[in-house]
């Protein structure tokens, strides 16, 4: 994907998702072993299985996009995610890790949450589970001490996803902060890197003047600042969408294209915030709205620095951009 966006003409990677790399076969029993780890020490242990495999894909996503910047979200999702849900799963995963199967039905029970979209996940993952993030980093930290070697100027950007308040953002980046500062100085390379967030909650874009003094970048995340505002699921919305946009309650598809009067709004009140405390802050969106044309029109009007899209969608998001420029 980071090759093929370069082809398109990106400048970056606006938003680089870990999740999708612990599901691949010969990593996913090692998270599972992780989540399903009785203290610490059992949790580091299976973590650091996960370290090379994490280091290996952090290196070859920087190399590719080297010089421009990579921006890596810490892991985000419930882990409840990560574990099987068929019982010829649950059986194989049991007689893999020699523990029985009751065992893994009691976690996955105990992981149960009515809403998980607002539940255990995001920053609270790291926060609960810093050995979490401590891997995550090392595994940054790591494979860009490696490029500098090699002389690769790679630029990583650590976004600590579904901020709400000013602690959380603290907790997160003095762990980061600590893990790559460590490594700097036993290797003697210094690289640059940025600590940021992803604004998706209301109450992040009230407070964003608080978050600002310490975050280098903000990247609004609109699909889950759309979900949160609205009170819609994304997935679950199908079910009266259709009714709704024919019926004149709604105009259009929140998810496809930004709601200005609502989520944009929020946006700007984080944007006008946010600047009140620092001026130098990068600002940018990582959604499926940084695709569609009008969005981005929208986002050219309110100045942010960037705009991130999935990697097909590049060639449009850099004709609507320019097409915006020009308006």
């Amino acid at each position: 994907d980071s090759k093929i966006a370069r082809e398109f003409g990106a400048e970056g990677i606006g938003l680089c998702r870990t999740e999708h790399m612990f599901f691949l076969p010969d990593r996913i029993q090692s998270m599972q072993e992780m989540i399903l780890a009785s203290n610490k020490d059992e949790r580091c242990a299976a973590l650091q299985k996960l370290l090379p495999f994490q280091k290996d894909d952090f290196y070859k996503i920087l190399k590719n996009m080297t010089p421009f910047p990579v921006t890596i979200r810490l892991l985000d999702p419930p882990l409840h995610e990560f574990l099987p849900n068929t019982e010829e799963q649950i059986s194989l995963l049991a007689k893999n890790l020699s523990i029985s199967k009751q065992l893994i039905l009691n976690r996955i029970d105990s992981l149960k949450e009515l809403n998980p979209m607002l539940g255990h996940r995001g920053c609270r993952l790291g926060i609960l589970y810093p050995e979490i993030t401590e891997m995550q980093i090392e595994a940054i930290s790591l494979a860009c001490i490696d490029l500098y070697k090699e002389g690769y100027k790679c630029f990583p950007e650590i976004m600590v996803p579904l901020i709400g308040s000013l602690n959380e953002f603290k907790n997160q980046k003095n762990l980061i902060n600590k893990i790559i500062l460590k490594n700097q100085k036993k290797f003697n390379i210094s690289f640059k890197f940025s600590i940021g967030t992803m604004i998706e909650l209301p109450r992040a874009c009230f407070v964003a003047d608080e978050i600002a003094k310490d975050a280098d970048f903000f990247s609004f995340g609109t699909n889950d600042l759309t979900q949160t505002t609205y009170g819609f699921s994304r997935d679950d919305i199908n079910t009266f969408l259709n009714y709704y946009i024919d019926n004149n309650i709604i105009s259009k598809d929140p998810f496809q294209s930004i709601d200005q009067f609502g989520v944009g709004e929020l946006i700007k009140i984080a944007i006008n915030n946010a600047l009140k405390t620092n001026s130098k802050i990068k600002l940018g969106i990582c959604g499926e709205h940084g695709g569609d044309p009008s969005s981005i029109n929208f986002f050219n009007e309110i100045n942010l620095n960037y705009i991130s899209c999935s990697t097909f969608r590049v060639p449009i998001a850099r004709l609507a951009a320019a097409q915006a420029v020009l308006k």
